[in-house]
């Protein structure tokens, strides 16, 4: 190639690789929405923290908003339980009259009938913490305050995506902390030891462990069912751990798709208007509707994880093979 052509030939390519280069810059759907429902623990930590024994104690956003949810919990339910208790006349009423109606009601309907009338009292508290808990944390994580947060930084504030300020320090990563699988991990680990503590208090250490398989029954069939009940023991904490996780953070992925189609379409057809007309006309209506099935989702886990939790109580409780 002759040397005129060679520089000929060179605009081209620096363009292509300009567009090349641009293209890459683009809307990524995928990472976009990954960074909104997972931790960001390693990327963004709002505290940094040395590791420990390998183990990162960093804080990040879901430990402050787990942080967050628990202690408005307790200062709410410490605050409205007290000042129920110094009234003259104790008669529930407003949130303390609702307040009740829930202890009840998992009391009730949760808790006596699987674990039985004689360890009602022992296991409701636990069961009701859970339900409180996971509910309020799930509550949450449909509320955009960080979203919020973002756009009074932008336009009122000026900061820009990339800069150091408060705001953009807890913009990354998402605030639904019961779709971190660490947390429904430990929460179905206090369930795991739950079982055997019930156990143990019903009949005793070893017979506890005795129970897992029924008596009576040929010795060779022994060697196949303990495997399977001590196998057993150890899926139950892991489905609810997987159940109440995969369901919060897939509600949250089915928003965020739909909404990234208002972003897709501009860059497809180069069109701020197809974007909009996208948003108004398909994703608003979409995830408002898939929104309103999130507030039935986050009441149904809640009940579901303490429910199956107060299944697996009673049954190491009432023990039926």
């Amino acid at each position: 190639m002759s040397a005129q052509h060679q520089e000929e030939a060179t605009p081209h390519v620096g363009e292509h690789a300009a567009d090349v280069e641009h293209a890459s810059e683009g809307f990524d759907a995928g990472a976009t929405i990954i960074e909104h429902v997972t931790n960001s623990s390693l990327e963004h930590p709002l505290v940094h923290l040395e590791p420990i024994a390998g183990i990162d104690l960093s804080v990040t956003k879901h430990v402050m908003m787990m942080w967050l949810v628990a202690g408005l919990l307790f200062v709410v339910i410490t605050m409205v339980t007290r000042a129920y208790l110094n009234q003259d006349r104790r008669v529930p009423s407003g949130f303390m009259n609702g307040l009740e109606w829930l202890v009840q009601s998992i009391r009730d309907s949760v808790v006596l009938p699987n674990v039985g009338a004689k360890y009602v009292n022992t296991w409701t508290p636990l069961l009701l913490t859970m339900f409180v808990f996971i509910l309020a944390a799930n509550i949450v994580g449909l509320i955009p305050m960080f979203e919020a947060l973002g756009l009074v930084d932008r336009f009122v504030l000026g900061n820009g995506h990339d800069a150091e300020s408060l705001i953009n320090g807890v913009l990354h990563g998402g605030t639904t902390v019961t779709a971190n699988y660490n947390v429904t991990a430990a929460l179905a680990t206090i369930t795991f030891f739950a079982i055997i503590i019930a156990g143990t208090m019903a009949h005793g250490f070893v017979k506890h462990w005795k129970n897992l398989v029924p008596s009576g029954l040929a010795k060779p069939i022994y060697v196949l069912l303990i495997p399977i009940e001590i196998m057993g023991m150890f899926v139950k904490p892991f489905a609810l751990t997987m159940r109440l996780a995969a369901n919060m953070t897939g509600g949250h992925i089915a928003i965020l798709s739909i909404l990234s189609l208002v972003f897709l379409f501009t860059e497809m057809f180069e069109s701020a208007a197809v974007g909009m007309g996208v948003g108004v006309a398909m994703s608003l209506p979409l995830a408002v509707g898939i929104s309103a099935l999130e507030i039935i989702v986050v009441m149904v886990q809640a009940y579901v994880f303490t429910l199956l939790t107060s299944v697996f109580i009673g049954m190491a409780i009432n023990v039926h093979h």
